[in-house]
């Protein structure tokens, strides 16, 4: 297990901590020291041998309290908020890393995270448990495009969710506070029933021009507020009904930007209509 806050043991260099495990097992001096000297080349500190724990950065330390987990070669390692200590640029950069290096290594990794993104990206499968029950277990990008129900897609990112009852053909939703939704395909529910439909903002397209006649997923929304993230904007946008939506816009340049107060359409594809039936 490889704890939150790390547990080096002060007095012992980098080498001892690395080689506790299995001193403790009694393994001969040659062998630990061949294997933490494979371990140090594995998490990218050879030369770092010889320092204390507080001769090293927060992720250094990280990598030692790594190095001493995967010495004893466990079948499955227990990360428990493995990079929480660390700054946001250098956890997003440790990310790969570890990605990496569970492919060299092989070994199961259960990384325990409330960083959504962190989880996104370095996870095979995620596990989203709420008060000790596990509400859904799928791929990443199962988990985030197709959720399972509604706390799932509003705990996973952001999400706009629009309530209505079930058409008679089942692929549109009716009653909505953004109107008449169509779906890609069957909502796996009876027609007439309450249901829930799921759009992401990025999923979401501005337009100053009003869609054409009978055209479905379009509402009319007026700019609240604007978060610019540098990559993209964050719009937040009040419709008919006084409810807020969110829109997700790439920030690519070479048209004029859209202002708070301005009246706006939102659209999306039929693709982008995830249904939820609880």
């Amino acid at each position: 297990m490889m704890f939150q806050n790390y547990a080096l043991f002060p007095h012992l260099n980098v080498e001892a901590n690395i080689g506790f495990g299995l001193k403790q097992e009694g393994l001969a001096k040659r062998e630990i020291g061949r294997r933490v000297a494979d371990m140090l080349a594995l998490v990218k500190l050879e030369g770092y041998g010889t320092r204390k724990p507080h001769q090293l950065s927060g992720g250094q330390r990280q990598r030692v309290a790594l190095a001493r987990s995967l010495v004893k070669r466990p079948r499955v390692l227990l990360l428990d908020e493995p990079m929480a200590a660390l700054d946001k640029k250098l956890r997003g950069e440790t990310q790969f890393e570890l990605m990496e290096l569970q492919r060299n290594v092989g070994f199961t990794f259960v990384i325990v995270t409330h960083d959504q993104s962190e989880a996104m990206t370095v996870a095979h499968r995620i596990g989203v448990m709420d008060r000790g029950r596990l509400m859904q277990v799928a791929p990443p990008a199962e988990i985030y495009e197709q959720p399972n129900s509604r706390w799932v897609a509003d705990f996973i990112g952001d999400v706009n969710v629009f309530e209505g009852r079930l058409g008679d053909d089942a692929l549109s939703v009716e009653g909505t506070a953004a109107g008449r939704l169509r779906l890609a395909a069957k909502a796996d529910a009876a027609p007439g029933a309450m249901v829930w439909v799921a759009v992401r903002p990025e999923k979401i397209r501005i337009s100053r021009e009003p869609p054409l006649p009978g055209l479905d997923n379009n509402v009319a929304g007026t700019v609240v507020d604007i978060g610019y993230l540098g990559d993209m904007s964050i719009f937040k946008l009040r419709i008919r009904d006084g409810s807020l939506v969110k829109a997700a816009v790439a920030n690519i340049g070479g048209r004029d930007a859209v202002a708070v107060g301005e009246q706006v359409w939102l659209n999306w594809t039929a693709e982008a209509a995830v249904v939820l039936t609880r």
